[in-house]
């Protein structure tokens, strides 16, 4: 028991049980689950994005009209476009999150965007980002930094 207890007590000093574990953020209707970034792979990278679930538990849809963080000189709504035979990034308006559903912000697809990075992303760090919804307002979240190359937040 004792040694459970002492194994227990070091992996949560480590963070083993600290970037990769699940994060719920929650405000009304709106369930901001297992964000996640990128560490930047290089320090000359001026660029970076953020991934995560939205659920949306409501009646009524609402969507993300902006998001704002201290971390890069701007921070977009962006997604993934096929055009002619080549995947080009676009920044969108909003994301639109239905009621009672859920939608990937994902490599490859929707994401948040942060261009002119003020310092690289470094693994094991995190950042405050802040989702403004249009109903829902406000939601704050930190953004836990994985290894390059990462495909999930467990990773």
């Amino acid at each position: 028991m004792k040694k459970f207890i002492l194994i227990a007590l070091v992996s949560m000093l480590t963070g083993i049980a600290g970037p990769s574990a699940a994060a719920e953020f929650k405000s009304g209707d709106i369930v901001i689950a297992n964000p996640w970034a990128r560490a930047s792979a290089s320090k000359m990278m001026k660029a970076g994005a953020a991934f995560m679930a939205l659920t949306n538990n409501g009646a009524q849809a609402d969507r993300i009209i902006e998001a704002q963080s201290t971390i890069a000189k701007k921070t977009e709504l962006h997604t993934h476009l096929m055009e002619k035979g080549v995947m080009k990034m676009r920044q969108v308006e909003a994301i639109d999150v239905p009621a009672g559903k859920t939608v990937a912000l994902k490599p490859g697809g929707l994401h948040v965007m942060f261009m002119g990075l003020k310092g690289p992303l470094k693994v094991g760090a995190s950042f405050s980002l802040t989702l403004v919804f249009e109903k829902a307002g406000k939601i704050k979240i930190e953004v836990p930094i994985m290894k390059p190359g990462a495909k999930s937040h467990m990773k």
